[in-house]
C-alpha cells in the first residue's frame, strides 16, 4: 500500500487483548520510551476516556455483555473518538499514535483499518495466562475509583465476568498484514507477521523484549537472629537491630513514591518491608516465592562451621564451585536462576507504569538479582557484595544502565 506522507515515518499501533495482560503499561512505557528519543508519541486509551465520559455504571460487568445493545454503542463510540484523535495526532506533529483498547473482534480491527489508512499500522497483541499473575494485576485494577462501590469479592467478580464476556468475542491476531504477539510477562515475542516497512520497527521490537526498569531499589532484609548466629535459610525473625534497620530504610524512602514493595515469602523480607509501606501513601506488598532464600537442602538452618564438621564433603564440594554447587535435597545458585528471571519478569509486569519498584530480598536472592541486570562471571555471583545497611540503586532502560551501592 502506499502512503502519501510516509516519508515522514509516522506510524499507528493498535494494542490487543484481553483485560488485565498488560497492554496499557507496554502502551505506556513504550510512549516514554520513544519520547526519550524525541519521536513524539501519544496513547490513545480507550478506558480513561470512557471513565471520563461515564460514571461508576460501566464498572458493571452488564455493560461489557455482547447483548447489551447501549454498552456496544457507547464502546464504539469511545473507540471512534479516540480513532479520530490519533488521526489528528499524526496529522500534526505527532509520529507514533498507540491506540490502547482491547481491539479483540476482527470488526473492530477491519474498523480501524479504514479508518487510518494515512499511515502504517502495526498491531501489537499482549497474551499471558499466569493465574498469579492474572490475580494479582485484577487486585490492583478493582483499586481504581470506578470500583470503591462495591467490595473486594464483588469488584474481584464483576472484573472476571468482564474477561469473560471478552473471552467470548475474542479472535487473536492471524489475517492482519503486521503483527506482533507480545507474552507480556516474559517480554518474549511468540509470534510476528510484518508484510511492509514499519517505521522504528527495529527501536520497538527491541524495547518490547527489553527488561526496562527506571528505577529499581534491591534492598536485603535487616538484620536476623540466625544472621547473628551464621545459620544458613530459615524463617527468623528480625532481631531490634533488623528492626531499626527497617525504621532508618523507611525514613529514607518516606520522600520517594514506593507504590509497590515485592519481598520473598519469609518472615524478615515483610518484617522489613513493613515500616516503609506504613511511611507510603496507598503501597501494597507482595510476596513472591521466587524470591526465597536459596534452599540449602540438608543443610537447612545449620551453621557453616557445623557443615564443615559434620558434613565435610559437602563443605568441599561446594568451595570447588559455590555457582554450580546443589545443596542435597535443595538448590544452588545456578537451580535458582530461572524462578529469580521469573520473579523479576512479575515485578516489573505488576509495577505497572510506576517510575519506581522496591525488592526486599536475601544474600543470595540479590546476588542473582544484580547478574540478571550486570555481567558477573558465574564464578564471581556467589561472592557479590549484599549488606543490610545499604541497598543497590539500579537503572535499566534501552539507553541507560546505572548501578550504585547507596547508604541508608
Amino acid at each position: 500500500m502506499y502512503y502519501p506522507a510516509m516519508h515522514t515515518k509516522k506510524l499507528y499501533i493498535v494494542m490487543v487483548g484481553l483485560p488485565a495482560r498488560g497492554k496499557s503499561t507496554i502502551a505506556s512505557r513504550m510512549r516514554d520510551s520513544l519520547t526519550r528519543d524525541s519521536i513524539p508519541a501519544r496513547v490513545f486509551n480507550n478506558g480513561k476516556l470512557r471513565r471520563k465520559l461515564t460514571g461508576i455504571e460501566t464498572s458493571e460487568a452488564s455493560f461489557y455483555a455482547p447483548e447489551n445493545r447501549e454498552g456496544v454503542a457507547l464502546r464504539e463510540k469511545i473507540a471512534l473518538i479516540n480513532i479520530e484523535r490519533a488521526k489528528a495526532f499524526l496529522t500534526g506533529k505527532g509520529r507514533v499514535a498507540i491506540l490502547d483498547a482491547t481491539n479483540v473482534t476482527p470488526k473492530r480491527r477491519e474498523k480501524i483499518k479504514a479508518l487510518l489508512s494515512d499511515h502504517p499500522i502495526m498491531f501489537l497483541e499482549c497474551i499471558n495466562e499466569d493465574h498469579e499473575i492474572l490475580e494479582a494485576n485484577i487486585a490492583r485494577k478493582i483499586c481504581m475509583p470506578e470500583f470503591s462501590h462495591l467490595d473486594r469479592d464483588e469488584a474481584v467478580r464483576s472484573f472476571n465476568k468482564r474477561i469473560d464476556f471478552y473471552k467470548a468475542i475474542y479472535r487473536p491476531l492471524e489475517t492482519e498484514k503486521n503483527f506482533i504477539k507480545l507474552d507480556s510477562l516474559n517480554r518474549r515475542i511468540i509470534g510476528e507477521h510484518i508484510d511492509e516497512d514499519i517505521p522504528f520497527y527495529d527501536r520497538l521490537r527491541d524495547f518490547l523484549v527489553t527488561d526496562v526498569v527506571k528505577n529499581l531499589f534491591l534492598v536485603r532484609h535487616g538484620e536476623t537472629y540466625f544472621n547473628l548466629e551464621n545459620r544458613i535459610g530459615g524463617d527468623s525473625p528480625l532481631t531490634s537491630k533488623g528492626l531499626e534497620q527497617a525504621r532508618s530504610l523507611a525514613g529514607y524512602f518516606a520522600g520517594k513514591t514506593i507504590p509497590v514493595i515485592f519481598t520473598s515469602k519469609k518472615l524478615r523480607t515483610i518484617q522489613t518491608a513493613e515500616p516503609i509501606k506504613d511511611l507510603q501513601d496507598n503501597c501494597a506488598i507482595i510476596s513472591l516465592g521466587e524470591f526465597d532464600e536459596i534452599n540449602s537442602g540438608i543443610c537447612e538452618c545449620m551453621t557453616y562451621g557445623e557443615i564443615r564438621l559434620t558434613m565435610p564433603h559437602v563443605h568441599s564440594e561446594r568451595q570447588k564451585d559455590k555457582f554450580h554447587y546443589v545443596y542435597p535435597g535443595g538448590e544452588g545458585y545456578a537451580t535458582m536462576k530461572d524462578r529469580i528471571d521469573r520473579g523479576i519478569k512479575k515485578a516489573i509486569y505488576l509495577s505497572g507504569v510506576s517510575q519506581n519498584i522496591m525488592i526486599i530480598g536475601h544474600r543470595a536472592v540479590n546476588r542473582m538479582i544484580l547478574a540478571h541486570f550486570l555481567y558477573r562471571r558465574t564464578e564471581d555471583v556467589p561472592y557479590t557484595y549484599i549488606p543490610q545497611d545499604k541497598f543497590y540503586h539500579i537503572v535499566a532502560t534501552q539507553n541507560k544502565k546505572l548501578f550504585e551501592l547507596k547508604r541508608f
